[in-house]
C-alpha cells in the first residue's frame, strides 16, 4: 500500500516548510518530485536534500502568481518527467495583516492571487494534462484550519483559504468521472518558518488548544501527502483532511 514508484508529484512552494514536507513523504513513497519555488537558491538545497533520500528530483523557479511562469515551469516538468500524477499547490503566504475594513482593494487582491487565483493557474494545465493521459490524477491544494474557524486580523488569508475548499469541492464534481481526484489538506499550527514569525502568546495558546498537547511538526505532514498521492486515497475527493492535533475541537 501507498506505493508511489512510477508516479510524478509536482508541489509548488516546495522548497521549504510544508511543501518540503510533503516532498520528503513522496520521495520515501517511492514517488519522482518536480518542486516549484521562486528561489533559486531553496530549490537547490531542497533538491539536494530530495536527493540525498534517493528521490529523482527537479526544481524550477517559477512564481505561480505568473501565468506565464507557470506554462514554462509546467512544459519544463513535462519534458523532464513525462507525465505529472500529483499536483500540490501549496505556494501561499499569509497575506495582508490588520483590519479588513481598513485595507485597501489592492491588498484584498493582492491576497486573493496569492492563495486563491495561484492555485487556479497551477491547476488548469495540470488538469489538461490529466484529461489528455486519460489516466486519472490527484489534485491537492493546502488550505488551512483559519477556513473552518476565522483569523482576527488576518481575514484575506481566512477568506482565501475557505475559497480553495469551494474550488476543491467544484473540481471534485468536475473531474470525478476522469479518475481525477481533488482534496485539501488543512494543517493546524505547524513549526514552520511562516507560523514561527508569530507572537510567543499566539504560539503558547496554538499549544494549548492541541489535544495531544503539542504544535504539528513538518514530519507530522508527510503521510498526508503521502495517502493522497496514492491509490488508497481513490474514494475520497472533495473533502478535507484536517491535521491540527485537535485544534478545532477543542471547546476553549
Amino acid at each position: 500500500m501507498f506505493n508511489l514508484n512510477g508516479k510524478v508529484a509536482l508541489v509548488t512552494g516546495g522548497n521549504g516548510g510544508l511543501g518540503l514536507a510533503y516532498g520528503r513523504g513522496l520521495v520515501k513513497a517511492g514517488a519522482s518530485v518536480a518542486v516549484w519555488g521562486r528561489n533559486a537558491e531553496k530549490n537547490a538545497v531542497a533538491v539536494e536534500e530530495l536527493r540525498s533520500m534517493g528521490g529523482d528530483v527537479e526544481a524550477y523557479a517559477c512564481d505561480v502568481t505568473d501565468e506565464e511562469q507557470i506554462a514554462q515551469a509546467f512544459a519544463a516538468t513535462l519534458e523532464r518527467f513525462g507525465q505529472v500524477d500529483s499536483c500540490f499547490a501549496n505556494a501561499g503566504g499569509g497575506g495582508f495583516r490588520g483590519a479588513s475594513h481598513k485595507t485597501s482593494r489592492s491588498d484584498w487582491l493582492a491576497t486573493v492571487d496569492l492563495n486563491l487565483m495561484s492555485v487556479v493557474q497551477t491547476f488548469a494545465p495540470v488538469t489538461e494534462h490529466m484529461l489528455k493521459r486519460r489516466a486519472g490524477g490527484r489534485l491537492v491544494v493546502t488550505s488551512s484550519v483559519a477556513a473552518l474557524i476565522g483569523t482576527g486580523g488576518a481575514a484575506g488569508y481566512s477568506t482565501t483559504k475557505a475559497a480553495v475548499i469551494g474550488l476543491i469541492q467544484a473540481l471534485a464534481l468536475e473531474l470525478g468521472a476522469a479518475g481525477i481526484r481533488a482534496n485539501a489538506i488543512l494543517p493546524g499550527f505547524i513549526e514552520t518558518e511562516m507560523s514561527l514569525d508569530t507572537s510567543e502568546a499566539f504560539q503558547d495558546a496554538a499549544r494549548r488548544r492541541s489535544a495531544i498537547g503539542r504544535i504539528g511538526q513538518l514530519e507530522d505532514m508527510e503521510g498526508a501527502a503521502v495517502y493522497l498521492a496514492s491509490d488508497e486515497s481513490d474514494f475520497m475527493t472533495g473533502r478535507c483532511l484536517i491535521l491540527d492535533g485537535g485544534h478545532t475541537i477543542h471547546p476553549l
